[in-house]
């Protein structure tokens, strides 16, 4: 975890901008001794936005299952597969 002054960011924009690039760490920002912001580089940022909505997808199809929605068998998965594959070959 790296930790600066708020004010830091007005002086050292392109070290901390090189250190989140680097790392994939937020960097913290901190106003009179308190958590003020959170910045990272927007790869990362974009890499933990698109974790969170398949956790959370995760979750509300967990969530579904448990309230009983249907399923689907492997056979089924598999079929839906095939028919994918094939039809994205005769696309090109």
């Amino acid at each position: 975890m790296y930790i600066k002054a708020s004010a830091s960011i007005r002086s050292n924009y392109n070290e901390i901008s090189k250190l989140c690039k680097e790392t994939g760490d937020p960097v913290y920002l901190t106003k009179n001794g308190e958590g003020d912001l959170v910045v990272m580089d927007i790869v990362a940022f974009e890499r933990r936005a698109k974790e969170l909505r398949i956790a959370e997808d995760l979750f509300n199809i967990r969530t579904a299952r448990l309230n009983g929605a249907k399923g689907h068998t492997l056979g089924e998965v598999r079929e839906v597969l095939i028919k994918t594959i094939e039809d994205s070959a005769t696309v090109k």
